[in-house]
């Protein structure tokens, strides 16, 4: 499959993060409210992992669908990698701006998720979901 063009590439790569925030919300809200999960943390922890993984099938499929011959765990392997490590700095960038600078935590949250959402495309684009 050709590579798509990078616009539409960029759009499809907001749709997929939109869809996996829903599907993370949704799994979130279940697991509260239906399996009455007596932890919000645990809850979550659990969502995310659902979360995580419809975004990593939807770059995989959708928005890096020419990637999609290719073998699935080392794939699997370099995605979960990158989100570790953008949850690390996510976390570091967040603690710097309002813990250590004093600064409102909201600014930092969104400074924190623009970095987050840049890092992840560049790092599917060209280190998990490259084209061979």
């Amino acid at each position: 499959m050709a590579a798509s063009h990078p616009r539409q590439e960029l759009f499809r790569f907001v749709v997929n993060g939109l869809v996996a925030t829903a599907v993370h919300y949704a799994v979130l809200s279940f697991n509260l409210h239906v399996l009455g999960f007596g932890s919000a943390g645990l809850a979550n922890l659990c969502a995310a992992v659902i979360g995580i993984t419809s975004s990593f099938l939807g770059s995989r499929f959708y928005v890096f669908a020419c990637s999609a011959r290719q073998p699935w765990l080392p794939q699997l392997l370099k995605f979960s990698g990158l989100y570790g490590a953008i949850a690390l700095l996510h976390g570091l960038v967040l603690w710097i701006w309002t813990d250590r600078l004093g600064l409102d935590y909201r600014a930092g949250f969104l400074l924190a998720t623009g970095l987050q959402v840049s890092l992840s495309y560049l790092g599917n684009k060209f280190l998990v979901f490259k084209p061979s």
